[in-house]
């Protein structure tokens, strides 16, 4: 799930509410209960992010290049500008490439649109007032798009931070033009940088993806087995019930928690696999190998073996230790492991060979109509193999595929489900009447505001960096605001530390400057992954070293502004965050309980009557898969975001559980049936 600003996702036992730990009721009343904000949690460090480098290593190229040619110029006047195109490489690092080829774009032209704005504005105005507002107003559109569109680490946050700093530098109109240009030629670059590592593994992000599917579903496996364990080492022991009980329920929350993360860890690597291109035998059989390793990784939900056998005690470690070792493989590049599919599994290729004949059917006579049919390499559902009756019997025998099965002429791959909503639709849904992320959006907009005033009353002159605070301290809910709050404090003295001893180092030129801004970067995007503080020690002083390009301001007034507007920020942010309550949040569980009853009775309705035969057998459970699936997740979600809300109504613990464990004991009734699809948006 994310970086900079990403929820948990963490699944929790019955009564209990998210990190206070408070015991809820079993039903929705007209109580609210206020909820203290955890300390405890603030300053713990997590392992750092699988893929940190890449962002990392594409922000210092694509900073350094620019950088150095400014330094060249005698230029670095203009580093601002160049910066907010090449920050733009920060960006869609889990995303395909073909995917991140069409979703960079987008977030240079956000960045642009928002350094346009600022520079206008601070070219038509030189009221500081107006220019806090107008920078607060924008940092709440950053927030509420950022979030609509999920566009993942680091979020708001870098168009945020580019826009306000650009709203108080001294600004001609006549200069927005040239500025505006060299954003988008260093984002032109951002592209090049981030699309450069498809030459040398051009399915690095979705082996990735899969990668962590396997060991999340491995993760789940370790659990049930351990849980297993210690409920027949309990059966044995005597005289020691009260504390098996308490075992036992650490045991389902432990289980409930990986199996959330599994389910998550799955959803996001099909949806991965979704975005790949499949035009080729090649790019098929790339794709239809790492498809069955996801078949395999959601045999965990089931229980099942590659033979159909249930993989509990030891088959349950070994299956563990097994899909471990093919992530392994994946992360390391080599070649894509043999994979053994279940009886179950194997007969399921052959409904969708048929299905895959039927389109390619469909397409030719289509294509003789004088249509073009071209994607043919991407329809079906499932992944490759053998799908004749023959080859039915070789998968059960455990023969290794030879390739992507062509039936004809489409190879066999999965598809998702239909009337997923796509686009602007996606943005214009998550924002409309009634959405939750409105009430953030609010708070941003109203914190910032106050927090920019704020900060000129104690006589700050450009309290941009008070906006930046208050912008970047709003997360998905109270608690994680006041963690978030707590962080960016911490970090940003230690990183005014950081700057003050290096003054002497600073001081020496501009090539020290330049050298210690890339290095900030890279510091900044290894540390961030382990805890927000950690990665603002290094965010803080490249932010200063940037100021400093642009003006001439004593380092001694740069630090005290800078902390100053930290507190404030942080502060009067932190007030608002409390002041403005996200009534929403618990409102979204209802309709999540609403949409997991619903897929869960489905999927029963499907279990007892059976799947129709045939390809539309296929397709309809297997999308009662994914409806459930993704249902699930959304639950999970909107539970930990309502449960970091401190003045709420009391959450419905006891439902929420129930419908969590009725709606995966369906999941894995379906995933045992043998059919699977893709998940459900």
């Amino acid at each position: 799930m994310g970086k900079h600003a990403k929820p948990s996702g963490k699944g929790r036992p019955a009564g209990e509410t998210g990190e206070t730990g408070e015991r809820g009721t079993t039903a929705f009343t007209g109580a609210v209960r206020a909820r203290p904000l955890p300390l405890r949690s603030t300053v713990r460090l997590r392992r750092p992010v699988d893929i940190w480098h890449k962002p990392a290593l594409s922000a210092v190229v694509a900073l350094g290049i620019p950088d150095v040619t400014l330094l060249l110029l005698d230029r670095l006047d203009l580093i601002l500008y160049t910066s907010a195109g090449a920050m733009c490489a920060l960006y869609a690092h889990g995303l395909p490439y073909a995917a991140r080829a069409r979703t960079l774009p987008w977030v240079v032209l956000g960045m642009v649109a928002g350094l346009g704005v600022a520079l206008t504005a601070a070219s038509l105005t030189t009221s500081t007032v107006l220019l806090v507002v107008l920078a607060s107003l924008l940092a709440a559109v950053h927030k509420t798009v950022c979030d609509a569109t999920r566009i993942g680490p680091p979020g708001n946050l870098i168009l945020t931070f580019i826009a306000a700093s650009a709203f108080f530098v001294p600004q001609q109109i006549g200069q927005v033009p040239l500025h505006l240009a060299l954003a988008l030629g260093t984002g032109a670059l951002a592209w090049l940088v981030c699309m450069a590592p498809s030459l040398v593994r051009p399915q690095g992000p979705e082996r990735i993806a899969t990668a962590r599917a396997l060991e999340a579903a491995a993760g789940l496996l370790r659990a049930e087995a351990e849980a297993e364990s210690e409920a027949e080492a309990e059966a044995e022991a005597d005289g020691a019930e009260p504390a098996g009980i308490a075992q036992a329920g650490v045991a389902l929350a432990r289980i409930a928690q990986a199996r959330h993360t599994a389910a998550a860890a799955v959803n996001t690597a099909w949806h991965t696999l979704f975005l790949v291109p499949a035009r080729t035998p090649e790019k098929a059989a790339a794709r239809g190998g790492l498809e069955r390793l996801l078949v395999r990784a959601e045999s965990a939900w089931g229980g099942a073996g590659a033979g159909g056998e249930r993989v509990n005690g030891q088959g349950a470690g070994a299956e563990a230790e097994r899909l471990t070792g093919w992530a392994r493989e994946l992360r390391r590049g080599r070649a894509l492991p043999e994979v053994t599919l279940s009886v179950a599994q194997a007969d399921e290729l052959a409904g969708i060979a048929v299905e895959a004949a039927a389109t390619e059917s469909a397409s030719t006579e289509t294509a003789h109509t004088g249509t073009d049919s071209a994607g043919a390499w991407s329809v079906g559902t499932a992944s490759v193999g053998t799908v004749s009756s023959e080859g039915v019997g070789a998968e059960a025998a455990g023969a290794r595929p030879s390739g992507p099965q062509v039936v004809g002429g489409a190879g066999v791959l999965r598809r998702p489900a239909p009337g997923r909503p796509r686009g602007l639709r996606v943005l214009r849904a998550r924002l409309a009447p009634g959405s939750p992320l409105l009430p953030i959006g609010a708070r941003v907009a109203l914190g910032c505001v106050l927090a920019g005033w704020a900060s000129m009353a104690v006589g700050v002159g450009h309290p941009y960096w008070a906006v930046v605070t208050a912008a970047s301290i709003y997360q998905a809910n109270t608690t994680l605001s006041w963690q978030r709050a707590l962080q960016r404090t911490l970090g940003n003295l230690l990183g005014l530390v950081l700057f003050g001893a290096l003054l002497p180092l600073i001081h020496t030129g501009p090539v020290a400057m330049v050298g210690l801004a890339l290095v900030f970067q890279l510091g900044a995007e290894a540390w961030i992954t382990r805890n927000y503080w950690l990665g603002s020690v290094c965010v803080t002083p490249m932010a200063l070293l940037l100021t400093a390009f642009g003006t001439h301001l004593p380092a001694r007034t740069l630090i005290a502004d800078r902390w100053i507007d930290t507190v404030v920020g942080a502060a009067v942010g932190m007030a608002c965050c409390v002041l403005v309550t996200n009534r929403r949040a618990t409102d979204r569980i209802d309709s999540a309980l609403e949409r997991v009853v619903a897929a869960e009775s489905a999927a029963h309705r499907l279990l007892a009557a059976g799947p129709a035969p045939g390809a539309e057998g296929v397709r309809e459970t297997g999308w009662a898969r994914d409806r459930l699936a993704g249902c699930l997740v959304e639950l999970r979600e909107a539970v930990d975001v309502a449960a970091g809300e401190w003045w709420q109504r009391a959450l419905p613990e006891e439902r929420i559980a129930l419908a969590e464990q009725r709606g995966h004991r369906a999941l894995s009734g379906l995933v045992g049936s043998g059919v699977t699809s893709a998940p459900a948006a």
